[in-house]
């Protein structure tokens, strides 16, 4: 390792160490904040937590990515993109988090957030497919391309951010996961970034875990959706490694599974996609009998499997030179079996499991008896 290899490793400690820092001795001060200025989530039946939980913990998010970034990272014009884009994206979800916002009018804050990384030049200009090689994309494609990743992105963390410490665990992991590829592509300045992503949700963890004393909020899911989004552009999708265009989703599979299912199930029913229900794999776990840290540590374990399988498909040297490597392909095929065998067993334990539940079967009967009763 060179000294200036070693100096990037460093940063991307450091980075992370202070965001841990930061959001660890300031998460309190901010969820005193918002019980002052009145920004509680207050329980309803959709909701699972009991209590009023304070809310706008993106806040101490937002400075302890922002304060790292500024002292770590090499200030181009593509970072200052990225921290602009943050910062609306985090006041857009503050906004939201403090007096609510109508779904247009979040959408329309989150089009104007995710439009700043293609003006600052952070936008998916070429795709490199697996044997079919590198595709350049013209500005009027990978602008709008990259707009539509950044919204789509941000608004799956937010649907995951339903039990404590889910939404902040599953971006810690893939910010993880995200930092390791990056420094293997040699990007250090997105490998520092996302480091730094990884300390702040860590962090926040200390107090977002179950039980929970402060939420992220529409400010946090806004925030850390924008930078995974925005940093898998820079740091992973405009590279040539051969399966680069695999990264980001493998990692983000679980949040990508979890939006489509919900959304499919609105349309089916045709109901608005906005509107809120308990159908996300979140709720799924609760319904089959699970407690919120046995659900959040599936759901861990599954993304976690995922991310490995990212981390195997880069690491592991299976073709190199044009040439397939038998031991290399054996290892990275046993990695993509777990994932797939993870996968394969989450959907048994939501899809089939449910069925024999005594819970399910219960509410399912009582449900029926007040239908019953009101007719």
């Amino acid at each position: 390792m060179t000294l200036h290899e070693l100096g990037d490793h460093l940063e991307v400690i450091y980075g992370a160490a202070l965001a841990f820092l930061i959001v660890i001795l300031l998460t309190p001060a901010v969820a005193g904040m918002a019980r002052r200025l009145g920004a509680v989530d207050q329980p309803d039946e959709r909701r699972v937590h009991r209590i009023p939980i304070p809310r706008l913990g993106g806040l101490a998010i937002f400075f302890g990515i922002i304060v790292p970034s500024l002292a770590f990272l090499d200030l181009s014009r593509s970072v200052r993109g990225l921290l602009l884009g943050a910062t609306i994206a985090t006041a857009v979800g503050a906004i939201d988090d403090f007096r609510g916002l109508r779904w247009w009018e979040k959408l329309g804050g989150q089009i104007v957030a995710a439009s700043i990384p293609p003006i600052f030049g952070v936008w998916i200009d070429h795709f490199t497919f697996p044997f079919l090689g590198v595709y350049d994309l013209p500005a009027w494609v990978g602008g709008p391309l990259t707009v539509l990743w950044i919204v789509a992105v941000m608004n799956m963390v937010n649907f995951l951010d339903g039990l404590d410490g889910l939404a902040a665990g599953v971006c810690s992991i893939a910010a993880l996961a995200f930092t390791a590829i990056e420094l293997s592509l040699g990007k250090p300045t997105a490998a520092a970034f996302t480091a730094i992503v990884f300390g702040a949700t860590l962090g926040f963890l200390r107090h977002n875990f179950f039980p929970a004393r402060i939420f992220m909020g529409d400010s946090g899911a806004m925030l850390l959706g924008f930078s995974l989004a925005a940093v898998s552009v820079e740091g992973l999708l405009k590279t040539a490694a051969t399966v680069a265009l695999f990264f980001p989703l493998l990692v983000l599979a679980v949040p990508i599974l979890d939006t489509g299912f919900v959304v499919a199930r609105r349309l089916k029913y045709r109901m608005p996609i906005t509107t809120p229900d308990k159908t996300h794999l979140h709720h799924r776990f609760v319904n089959i009998g699970f407690s919120q840290p046995r659900a959040v540590a599936y759901i861990y374990f599954w993304v976690a499997t995922l991310a490995v399988a990212a981390l195997g498909t880069r690491y592991i040297p299976f073709r190199e030179d044009g040439r397939w490597h038998p031991w290399p392909t054996v290892g990275a095929a046993a990695l993509g079996l777990l994932a797939v065998a993870a996968s394969v067993y989450m959907v048994y334990l939501l899809e089939i499991v449910k069925l024999a539940n005594p819970r399910i079967r219960r509410r399912r009967r009582e449900e029926a008896e007040r239908e019953r009763r009101s007719a």
